[in-house]
């Protein structure tokens, strides 16, 4: 048995948005033209930029679908000189000014919002901020679909989503843009996505996009985010109780409800993830995308945490289709794993 605890990274493809894109693969038109087929495309595409819109509460404000959300990130931060903290995603990092103090808690002080990038939740703690009113961009690739948000009360100008966190298809994402916001275009050639995002428009993930995003306000209207959340206490509970030496980052702080982040200082998070993944479970020792990357986590680091534990950290993310299950035997398995570290360590 296999058990897939690592949907901070991408979610399992849900069935409403597999149906969606088989459905939109028989529309053989593009957007872009004028004739009975190209409209189908274009009405397609339009419905599902709404119904994304609506999942994420920004009724009025632009969605201009990218190829993912670090495509979005370039998009809203590419020469606008922002704020931000070593905390946030390297798709956002590599475009600001790290500067921002970052508390023991995981939390950013922010001093001028119409300058700074802020994440609503951290993929790697699952940490959230509180975001200032007026705030320039912010992430919300972890947030949407997990907790109840919308674009419209968040206080940003921008914000940045992707369809695989929340069980569409990958490679695509969208920026969302408060209606007025000055965005300039990096692909350059037709006028499409209202002139800032260049290139035939990916129909078929934005179909899947759209209805995964449906389905996922549908999951936290039915509380079934609340239910992860009780799993995950009952593994940091557990973890808390065999495993004392261990730290769980942020253990009292507003979390999502997912996730929880596991130090235990001088075991390798890299060794960690083999060792679990050979026992059937997958998880992962910080972002997907530094995955494989033998170094500190910059989010711990961040915090204040030394080298030793901000080396040792894994990611346990679970998705609505975890069980008690497979929560009790990855308890199992891991302290099995640690109680050998510990005496090879003695």
């Amino acid at each position: 048995m296999r058990a897939y605890l690592d949907h901070n990274a991408t979610s399992p493809l849900r069935a409403e948005a597999r149906e969606a894109m088989i459905a939109a693969m028989d529309v053989a038109g593009n957007p872009s033209s004028v004739h009975a087929e190209g409209r189908a495309a274009k009405s397609l595409l339009e419905r599902a930029r709404g119904d994304v819109a609506t999942a994420f509460g920004a009724d009025g404000a632009d969605v201009i679908f990218t190829s993912s959300a670090t495509e979005a990130a370039s998009l809203a931060l590419e020469g606008r000189d922002l704020l931000g903290a070593e905390i946030e995603h390297d798709a956002v990092r590599s475009w600001i000014d790290c500067n921002l103090r970052v508390r023991s808690s995981g939390v950013v002080d922010v001093d001028a919002p119409e300058k700074t990038t802020l994440q609503i939740a951290n993929s790697e703690t699952g940490i959230l901020q509180k975001l200032p009113e007026g705030l320039a961009v912010t992430d919300a690739t972890q947030a949407f679909g997990k907790l109840p948000i919308a674009f419209n009360w968040l206080g940003a100008d921008m914000a940045m989503i992707s369809a695989h966190k929340l069980g569409g298809p990958k490679g695509i994402g969208a920026l969302v843009v408060k209606r007025g916001t000055d965005v300039a275009a990096r692909l350059k050639g037709g006028g499409q996505e209202m002139g800032r995002r260049a290139g035939t428009e990916n129909i078929i993930g934005a179909a899947g996009f759209a209805a995964a995003a449906k389905a996922a306000v549908q999951d936290l209207e039915n509380g079934a985010w609340d239910k992860v959340q009780t799993l995950r206490d009952q593994l940091e509970a557990i973890i808390t109780d065999h495993a004392p030496d261990s730290i769980i980052v942020g253990q009292l702080e507003k979390r999502l409800p997912n996730t929880t982040c596991i130090a235990t200082p001088g075991w390798k998070g890299e060794t960690q993830v083999m060792q679990m993944d050979l026992a059937g479970y997958a998880i992962s020792a910080g972002s997907a995308c530094s995955s494989g990357k033998v170094k500190s986590s910059a989010v711990l680091t961040a915090m204040g945490f030394d080298a030793q534990v901000a080396s040792s950290a894994i990611r346990v993310s679970l998705g609505p289709e975890t069980t008690e299950r497979e929560i009790q035997g990855f308890a199992e398995k891991w302290l099995a794993q640690r109680d050998k570290f510990r005496a090879r360590a003695a």
